[in-house]
């Protein structure tokens, strides 16, 4: 590219240079061909001296406008070199997979539009690495509690021979299998992008539902889950969503609390809240404020410090919220649209 401008600033110096002196001779040939008292009203030395004097005049000029020419030339031709560069260095980060580019701003309209559409693109393809990996995240976590409550079903069915305790144990797996279903159509209709009102569930179904599946759980613990509070309530959710949210809730006790598990339901005004507590130490006070906060975790239980803040996530995608309301001893409050039924 430099030769090509190299010889671009010689031709528009060259140019110039001989408009200049095309200008001068033209002149020139259109004074010799007036009269001489014409010729002399323009120069005070006589014709003849007086045209050589104009025509050298004009062929100074004439160089000196080639010169300016090829200068302005040669720093376009500097501007166009720095821009280029700075795309090729643009383009080799981005071939590099960078996620952070900075566009060229060169004021030529070719070099920004293509410095444009790397930059959005890189952007667009970091937003999606990164959604990727949260999905990653979530689905491992969000099948982690069901695939545990399962093996332990399993377990409890190979261990014991009343055909009574076999079969109530089978059918219990078979709706964890299909709510562990659910959460995988759940989790690749977040992926597409699934979106509308979310339906009226029952919280007392979704509520029941846990007890069965976390009941093995906290009876290995020699803990259990208590709920109380109003009954027949209906609230704007997902089931799995609202399970999910639940679920985390429970573990998050199971795993760092102590005592009884309590459940409340209740209504205030057009919500329903759900708190759920223990009788544990509770949250300590330096980690209340960050424990929605993605990779926060007191490292107890194995835990992937995903659990609140993707509950978090799914109350809010569901229209509710999920707040630490106590922290000691830790006490959760989730809040969700009541749904009216007929």
């Amino acid at each position: 590219m430099r030769g090509v401008l190299d010889r671009l600033a010689l031709v528009v110096a060259a140019v110039c240079a001989g408009l200049s002196v095309l200008l001068s001779t033209a002149v020139v040939a259109w004074a010799l061909t007036q009269r001489p008292g014409a010729v002399g009203q323009m120069v005070s030395s006589g014709p003849s001296v007086g045209v050589a004097r104009f025509a050298a005049a004009m062929l100074v000029v004439g160089v000196l406008s080639g010169a300016v020419a090829y200068v302005l030339t040669a720093r376009i031709r500097a501007h166009v070199e720095g821009s280029s560069r700075d795309l090729v260095e643009l383009a080799t980060r981005f071939a590099a997979g960078e996620a952070r580019l900075s566009p060229v701003h060169s004021d030529i309209e070719e070099i920004d539009l293509v410095s444009g559409v790397m930059t959005r693109r890189a952007h667009d393809m970091t937003k999606s690495l990164a959604a990727e990996r949260d999905f990653a995240a979530d689905a491992s976590h969000q099948l982690r509690t069901p695939l545990t409550a399962l093996l332990m079903r399993l377990e409890e069915i190979s261990e014991t021979d009343d055909a009574e305790v076999v079969k109530e144990e089978a059918t219990i797996a078979i709706a964890q299998v299909e709510r562990l279903t659910r959460v995988v159509d759940d989790l690749l209709g977040r992926t597409r992008g699934a979106g509308g009102p979310a339906p009226a569930v029952s919280l007392d179904s979704v509520i029941a539902a846990l007890q069965r599946e976390w009941q093995p759980a906290f009876e290995q613990a020699r803990r259990s889950v208590r709920v109380r509070g109003e009954r027949g309530l209906f609230v704007r959710s997902t089931p799995v969503a609202l399970s999910q949210v639940l679920s985390t809730l429970l573990e998050n006790s199971l795993v760092h609390g102590r005592g009884t598990v309590d459940v409340h339901a209740r209504r205030s005004g057009p919500s329903v809240i759900v708190e759920v507590s223990d009788q544990g130490d509770g949250v300590p006070a330096a980690m209340a404020p960050h424990i929605f906060e993605r990779s926060v975790s007191s490292g107890a239980g194995g835990s992937t410090g995903l659990g609140l803040a993707l509950a978090r996530d799914l109350a809010e995608s569901n229209g509710g919220r999920l707040d630490l309301v106590q922290a000691q001893p830790a006490r959760f409050a989730l809040f969700l649209s009541e749904a009216e039924t007929d």
